[in-house]
């Protein structure tokens, strides 16, 4: 077979010139240029940008956070000035995942000029700069539950409040400029308030409102169980009957003190700028009347020790002087800082809570003695429902605070919950799995008391694990846990006897029959026998 040669046609279609083209080079940036590009960032600029961080990253968070930075206010003020308070939260229904957050208390009010600052200005407060247990820390909360109202649905918040009958009370409509974190005065006016004194805030927002265990219903629940001096009116949206969270004691929580940083919470950064802002003009003196627990000859021993003269200006002091001091701190024995700083619940005031607000057959309650990490006073407390009509076959409920606030959302973070995980529930009489909380009819709380918690992050939703802390849980749920390994072990002997005497008591009327039987007896002696058995097991019973 011959291959067939065919000659190839030239194409009649003429070909398009492909143009060679050059990307034009790019401009690169310069110093200069990159420099005019940079400008400040303020702090709320940053945190609409952020919102997550400050617990602010889904509707359903968002609604409760609002909720629980306005009640976290509304209870520091009512302590701090001697007011049982009496809340109440509401949230209406504006629009289809729009609702209005008011919560009102009967507090001490707020200065005129201060309300634009505390609710317009993020980083405003008195909180941060004192050391001494409070629920709020960074005076971040309730300025970015404003701001986040305002983000999403653009409405100002709205505050009424009144210090005295004497003054009358006053409503601002404001907003946050976050280009400059300054509050932005919408409108001002004198109100009608009928209380002699109190806060009223009403913010606005995008939103999600359930129930369940991370529900409004449930933080106000719990708030209620770690604040027994507190009561709570919570009207939810399209709910007709408000629901009422009994006070439990009529008596405030024991004042917490102001106290100065203890030295051995300084790093070399914050020991240099307490040096440059102090009055004393001599090292010894610095440290006698910046800090805790440092009298004459401690402060004597950690100048001495660092190779400096106790007169010396601590104005003067360098860097890799203030390295040496801090180094010395370290190695100085100094008494643990005063614990007048803290306000815990108490093992008292626990059990009538959970008496108050549960239903169980047994509680318990444990306070460890105050602590101290990084030179901060701490303080554990636990507290136990168990039985009841609570169920027997799901996992225990834990029930997580921090200075008396509720801790929902990450609790798989949490030291708090590592700690429960870890300990040996099996050696009290419970059923656990590895790895998991215990099995029973039960509910767990644990309460951190501090001057300063340190939470994982700014949304406060989780504690960190420092050894002092991790040590003070251990201790303080191994205790709780002996109580209640005891009032189980005793339970289940109580029930093993029922037990024993029911069999019993069912058999009793076989044996009088084989009695008659064996002894022959009469119905009468018969019906005597059976009488005495019963009476016998009846006092067996009661011993």
């Amino acid at each position: 077979m011959t291959a067939r040669k065919t000659k190839k046609r030239k194409s009649t279609r003429s070909s398009p010139r492909t143009k060679k083209t050059t990307a034009a080079p790019r401009k690169r940036a310069t110093a200069k240029s990159m420099a005019a590009q940079q400008r400040e960032i303020s702090v709320s600029e940053f945190f609409t940008k952020n919102r997550h961080l400050l617990g602010f990253d889904s509707p359903t968070k968002a609604l409760l956070t609002t909720i629980k930075e306005a009640v976290d206010n509304s209870l520091d003020a009512c302590e701090e000035a001697g007011i049982l308070p009496d809340l109440v939260v509401e949230i209406e229904a504006v629009a289809e995942g729009r609702f209005r957050i008011i919560v009102t208390d009967n507090g001490p009010g707020i200065v005129k000029k201060q309300v634009p600052k505390i609710f317009g200005k993020l980083l405003y407060g008195s909180k941060f700069h004192r050391l001494r247990q409070s629920r709020g820390q960074q005076g971040i909360g309730i300025s970015a539950a404003g701001m986040y109202g305002q983000l999403t649905t653009g409405k100002p918040i709205v505050i009424e409040s009144r210090v005295s009958r004497r003054y009358p009370a006053h409503r601002y409509e404001l907003v946050i400029d976050t280009l400059r974190n300054q509050p932005v005065i919408k409108k001002e006016a004198e109100v009608e308030w009928e209380a002699a004194h109190g806060t009223r805030v009403m913010i606005e927002l995008e939103g999600t409102y359930k129930r369940g265990r991370h529900g409004v219903g449930t933080y106000l629940r719990q708030t209620a169980l770690a604040n027994p001096h507190v009561q709570i009116t919570f009207v939810g949206p399209n709910e007709e009957e408000p629901e009422v969270y009994q006070r439990a004691s009529k008596e405030l929580p024991v004042e917490a003190l102001e106290i100065k940083p203890h030295p051995y919470g300084v790093e070399v950064g914050l020991l240099m700028r307490m040096l440059k802002e102090t009055k004393a003009r001599r090292l010894r003196s610095f440290f006698q009347t910046e800090f805790s627990r440092v009298g004459p000859t401690v402060a004597t021993r950690i100048v001495e020790g660092a190779g400096m003269n106790v007169t010396t200006s601590p104005r003067r002091v360098s860097t890799d002087r203030a390295e040496q001091l801090v180094a010395q701190i370290r190695e100085t024995r100094i008494p643990a800082p005063p614990t007048n700083c803290l306000s815990p619940i108490g093992e008292e005031r626990i059990l009538a809570s959970l008496k108050e607000q549960l239903e169980a057959n047994y509680f318990a309650a444990l306070s460890r003695p105050p602590a101290v990490y990084r030179g901060n006073p701490f303080q554990i407390e636990v507290g136990v429902a168990f039985g009841g009509e609570m169920p027997a076959d799901e996992l225990v409920s834990l029930y997580r605070f921090a200075n008396r606030v509720p801790l929902l959302y990450q609790q798989g973070a949490c030291a708090l919950t590592k700690s429960v995980l870890s300990t040996n529930w099996k050696a009290y009489g419970l059923q656990q799995s590895r790895g998991a909380l215990p099995t029973g009819p039960m509910i767990l709380m644990v309460h951190i008391a501090s001057v300063w918690v340190p939470f994982t992050s700014e949304s406060k939703e989780a504690v960190a694990g420092y050894d002092e802390i991790l040590r003070e849980l251990r201790l303080a749920l191994q205790g709780v846990g002996r109580k209640l390994g005891t009032h189980i072990r005793k339970d289940r002997k109580r029930l093993d006897a029922e037990r024993k005497h029911a069999y019993i008591e069912k058999y009793i009327p076989h044996i009088g029959i084989a009695l008659k039987e064996i002894l022959d007896l009469s119905d009468r002696q018969e019906k005597k026998v059976v009488t005495t058995l019963s009476g016998t097991l009846a006092r067996s019973r009661k011993m």
